[in-house]
């Protein structure tokens, strides 16, 4: 199945706020039920395992309403691991109301070099063509001290077949046009891989490990790591 870079209704201005809301909405269902919040957590729990580390910071690219780093933070606070959030994103309709947030470009991050533990995208990264892809992996790996996380899906036509299946779950259109676009302009985790290893050459190990329904987490380490 061969990538087609098919653009967004959400990424465009041309969305009401109620639509905006409503999609997002559809969003963090996806996220919580077919694998978005638990694959963040087993990226961070990995990251916490191999560091040690109790205490993260984390950058929150992309990051919508913000739902999926909140639960990941009260899940691993009973694990006793605390998460630091500041959310990120292109527009402020996207955010929820609170004073950390932040509105900036994904590609030129507004943050000193190693300003956070981590910098997690969710259902980011097919958005961006390989190039802008490559740029902001570059623009993350600077800004981290630990590790990038990049939680995505993997193009595949089954895959396409199941979004298609799930519009009855779907409660705007524009979430079941994004939803298909979406598919269709994600990334196989061997694409992935080269595009990290092009962009991130301060980063001397990239993971990525397949997870439930369709999904593919990324961990671009900034330093050095034994297994």
């Amino acid at each position: 199945m061969k990538r087609v870079d098919i653009p967004e209704l959400l990424d465009s201005d041309a969305c009401s706020p109620e639509d905006v809301q409503a999609s997002l909405r559809d969003i963090a269902l996806v996220n919580r039920w077919f694998g978005g919040v638990a694959t963040t957590q087993k990226l961070i729990e990995r990251v916490a395992r191999v560091t040690g580390l109790r205490n993260l910071s984390l950058l929150e690219v992309a990051a919508g309403t913000g739902e999926v780093s909140e639960i990941v933070r009260k899940n691993l606070a009973r694990r006793g691991i605390t998460l630091e959030i500041r959310l990120l994103d292109r527009a402020w309709t996207h955010l929820p109301n609170h004073s950390g947030a932040i509105v900036a470009d994904a590609l030129a991050l507004p943050f000193l070099d190693s300003a956070f533990d981590l910098v997690n995208c969710n259902l980011f990264a097919h958005h961006l063509a390989p190039d802008a892809l490559s740029r902001f992996v570059r623009e993350a790996v600077r800004v981290t001290r630990r590790a990038v996380l990049i939680n995505d899906l993997v193009r595949n036509p089954l895959h396409l077949a199941l979004v298609y299946a799930g519009f009855p779950l779907m409660r705007s259109a524009i979430s079941r046009a994004d939803g298909v676009a979406s598919v269709r302009r994600a990334y196989i985790p061997e694409e992935l891989r080269q595009i990290i290893s092009a962009g991130a050459d301060q980063a001397p190990r990239v993971d990525i490990s397949r997870q439930f329904l369709f999904r593919m987490g990324a961990i671009v380490w900034k330093t050095a790591i034994a297994d």
